[in-house]
Order: C-alpha cells, then sequence, then structure tokens
C-alpha cells in the first residue's frame, strides 16, 4: 500500500511503477445474483465460448465469463502499461475556490497516455491476447475516435495490422484523429461505408446516413466473421473490457489514502461504460460487499443519448444490423441513430451489461445533461484547472459541479472523485462551436426513442 501524505495541501497524488496493479477486478464475482445470459442472435439460447470464437481469442472469451474476482494482468501488458501508468490523481484545488465549495474533489486523469485517454488500458490488453493466439489483423468500430486510436496504438506495438470502421460524422469532425490512427499504421474509413455488406445496405437506404456505433459495429464485426485472419475488437460494452479499465479505480484508491481522503462521491461520463465503470466498479465492490455502502456512484449520459435514463431494460443486439449477441442492457433500439452532436463518443444505442445491472439493483445512479450546460462546465474547468476536457469527460464534469454547488448549499465537505478520461485536444472544433454559440441543447424525443424500440427483438424471459 501506498504510504499516506502528511501535506494536505498537495494537489497532486503520484504513485510508483511497482503500484501499478498486477491483476484485474471482476465486478461479476461479488454479485448476488449472476448477470443475465448473453444469447444467441439466430436461436436465443445462451452462447457458449464455441460461439464467440470467430470473433475472438480465447482467453478473452474466458475472461467475458469468468466469475474469479481476480485476473492476473500479463507482464507483458503491464511493461507496456509503464509507458503511462499510474496516470495522476489531482485535487482539482482551484475549482474548488472559483466554486466556492467546501466540497473536495479529486479527479483521476487518463489524458496522459499516448492516445490521449482511458481506452489504451484495454486495447494492449486485447493486442496482446490477440498476438498470442497467432491473430494478424484485428477489426474494430470507433465513434470519436478515442478508441481506434488506442487500438491503432496497441496494434503498432504487437505488430498487427488494423482496420477501424470510424462513425461518420466523428470522421468528419475529427480529421486530426483520422490521422493519428493513420500515423500508427491503422486503415480508417468511414462508416457506414461500401467495405462491407452491412455498409452497402446502409448506404443504399441513405447514401447520407451520418453513421452511429451500432452501423460501425455492424462493419467491424462482419469484417472479422469473414476473414480467417482477423478478429474483432471492441472498446467498450464488454465485461472483459470494463474489467481492463478496473486499474483506474484500483490506482484512485491507493491516491486517495495518500491524501488521507475517502470519495463519498464517485462520477463518471458513461456511453458504452467503459471509463466510468473502471474508475467506479473498485468503489462498486465496497457498496456490494458491505464494507461502504454510502458510497454515491454516479454514471452521466447526454440528453442526446439516453440510454440509462431513458431506455428500456431488455434483450438488444449491440449492433444495427443484428449480428452480434443479444445481451441484457438499457436500450434506445439497436435501430437508434443519435443526432450529429458534439457528445463525443456517448452516442452508444446500449449501455454495459454489467452497468446496467448495477443501476436496476439501484447500486449507481444516472443522470443525463443538456450539450450547452456540460460545455459550460468543460470551460469552467479548462479556465481553473488549465486541461481542456474531452466532451466525453465533460459530462462528468457538469455532473461534479452540480454536485460540488449541493454541498455548498447545504455545507457538506464531501469528497467528490470523477475520471477524467481524456484530454480534448482533438476536439477543439466542438469548442469552436460552442464559443461561436453554435451549440444547441437537443433531446431525443420520447416518440423516435418509442420508435425504435419496437424492433427490439422479443426474447422470453
Amino acid at each position: 500500500m501506498a504510504a499516506r501524505a502528511t501535506d494536505k495541501n498537495r494537489t497532486k497524488f503520484l504513485l510508483d511503477e511497482k503500484d501499478i496493479p498486477t491483476k484485474w477486478y471482476n465486478i461479476q464475482a461479488d454479485f448476488k445474483s449472476p448477470a443475465p445470459p448473453v444469447l444467441h442472435p439466430g436461436t436465443g439460447q445462451p452462447i457458449g465460448p464455441a460461439d464467440l470464437a470467430p470473433l475472438f481469442p480465447m482467453e478473452l472469451i474466458k475472461q467475458e465469463v469468468s466469475r474469479a474476482r481476480w485476473i492476473e494482468i500479463p507482464d507483458e501488458v503491464r511493461d507496456i502499461l509503464k509507458l503511462w501508468r499510474p496516470s495522476p490523481l489531482f485535487r482539482a484545488r482551484r475549482l474548488e475556490k472559483v466554486l466556492g465549495t467546501p466540497a473536495r474533489i479529486y479527479y483521476k486523469y487518463e489524458g496522459v497516455s499516448p492516445a490521449g485517454s482511458h481506452k489504451p488500458n484495454t486495447a494492449v490488453a486485447q493486442a496482446y491476447y490477440n498476438k498470442k493466439e497467432k491473430v494478424t489483423r484485428l477489426s474494430t468500430e470507433t465513434g470519436a475516435g478515442q478508441w481506434g486510436s488506442a487500438l491503432a496504438l496497441a496494434s503498432q506495438l504487437f505488430g498487427l495490422q488494423c482496420k477501424v470502421y470510424m462513425v461518420k460524422v466523428s470522421y468528419q469532425q475529427k480529421p486530426y484523429r483520422r490521422i493519428m490512427m493513420e500515423t500508427w499504421g491503422a486503415q480508417v474509413v468511414a462508416s457506414p461505408s461500401p467495405d462491407t455488406q452491412a455498409g452497402k445496405k446502409i448506404l443504399g437506404q441513405d447514401p447520407n446516413s451520418p453513421g452511429s456505433l451500432g452501423i460501425a459495429i455492424s462493419e467491424a464485426v462482419e469484417d472479422a466473421a469473414t476473414r480467417d485472419d482477423t478478429k474483432y475488437s471492441l472498446g467498450s460494452v464488454l465485461n472483459h473490457v470494463l474489467m481492463h479499465q478496473t486499474i483506474i479505480g484500483q490506482e484512485a484508491k491507493k491516491q486517495l489514502e495518500k491524501a488521507d481522503d475517502e470519495a463519498d462521491v464517485v462520477i463518471g461520463c458513461a456511453g458504452g461504460g467503459s471509463n466510468f465503470a473502471g474508475l467506479s466498479f473498485p468503489f462498486a465492490a465496497d457498496k456490494l460487499t458491505g464494507k461502504r455502502k454510502t458510497t454515491r456512484i454516479i454514471a452521466v449520459e447526454p440528453t442526446a443519448c439516453p440510454s440509462l435514463t431513458k431506455g428500456k431494460y431488455t434483450y438488444d443486439f449491440g449492433d444495427t444490423v443484428g449480428m452480434t449477441p443479444l445481451v441484457k442492457m438499457h436500450t434506445l433500439g439497436h435501430g437508434f441513430v443519435p443526432a450529429p452532436l458534439h457528445a463525443g463518443g456517448l452516442r452508444y444505442h446500449g449501455m454495459a451489461p454489467l452497468v446496467c445491472k448495477l443501476y436496476d439493483e439501484g447500486v449507481i445512479e444516472a443522470i443525463a445533461v443538456p450539450q450547452i450546460a456540460t460545455f459550460q462546465a468543460a470551460m469552467q474547468f479548462a479556465r481553473s484547472e488549465g486541461i481542456i476536457p474531452a466532451p466525453e469527460s465533460a459530462h462528468a464534469i457538469r455532473v461534479v459541479i452540480d454536485e460540488a454547488l449541493r454541498c455548498k448549499k447545504e455545507g457538506k465537505r464531501q469528497a467528490i472523485l470523477f475520471n477524467l478520461s481524456g484530454h480534448g485536444h482533438f476536439d477543439l472544433g466542438a469548442y469552436e462551436a460552442f464559443l461561436a454559440g453554435k451549440l444547441e441543447d437537443y433531446e431525443y424525443p420520447a416518440a423516435k426513442i418509442e420508435e425504435a424500440l419496437r424492433g427490439v427483438p422479443q426474447v422470453k424471459a
């Protein structure tokens, strides 16, 4: 364990390389009841390892279904993680002063990775396991580009080819993310693309489709399923992905010990669930096991894509075409196509099943926030703390500020911890639009949600 700090005025809490976690935490071990099974899209029956083998290496399939509490992190993975881990924990003293709050605000900063976000934490692990099983090529999708960048980097480090299907609206909005991926050797195409049958079908229906994560997933899955040399890699949603990210929360716990503090409120933005789970699951473990039941854990999503707060908790496809297995999650319907707003990667129609189970059982809370208020919070954070946050993380910052102001109103000295999952250096187009007054709030219409949910498959309990 890291030694406790005596200097109460510190703003940065660092760990040594030896403090990088040696094991991933698997929250499934602490559930009172198992997570709902994943179902075969054709038969509706629970899937087995053989069903997933065309898409994933066997070691990741084992991790996906494991209920062991701790999974050993390979030395080869930890050696690469040392390039940027342990990531720093900051006390946001300047923001606290601006807000005049008695709350103590901490943020775990994942923007120090080469790709500028938390995503390499799982990309490196996935590339390692694929390389170990002699896979030579990976296919994937990306929304805002954080995941595609991370997998391009990891693929390069392990000598793998990488093809990225990038949601078209982000492909157009964020050319530098594409260039970053190409710099690391990846092939990047705008999705929907003419490279797959799924893409051709969507383009035939709507040549101007802005794309969606669901569409891009369909293309990437088809790519992997139709080639012997290729496996599919996903940056969020799946159990093993969330587990790989728990090194964030494990490090944060040690750093809070150095600060001689404990988190009362834990906050993360949530699109598919990876960075939220990475920070929060080690804290949720304390709630599930009764060690600290009072911690509030809040997932924050955009009002333009409110899967947790307005979605239906039911079985649905993870992609638009219906190629993936059926998972029980809070979903807006796999046919959902979000408005081309600047919510970054928070535009997925569903949510990680493990996050959904926690929400359904009341272990965590969920809040949806509008776009303009989110960017107002991002500006306040950037102008006080100096770091320009990614739009995804700005959603968490919005609620952090609201919680800090609540503490001010109630006179409570609570500790608020959030995950600053990446920097916004490739998102300055969104900031430019905000500064020019061109951004608009958008709340996804209930009628459109109902329409999309009508296409959700009927699954018997």
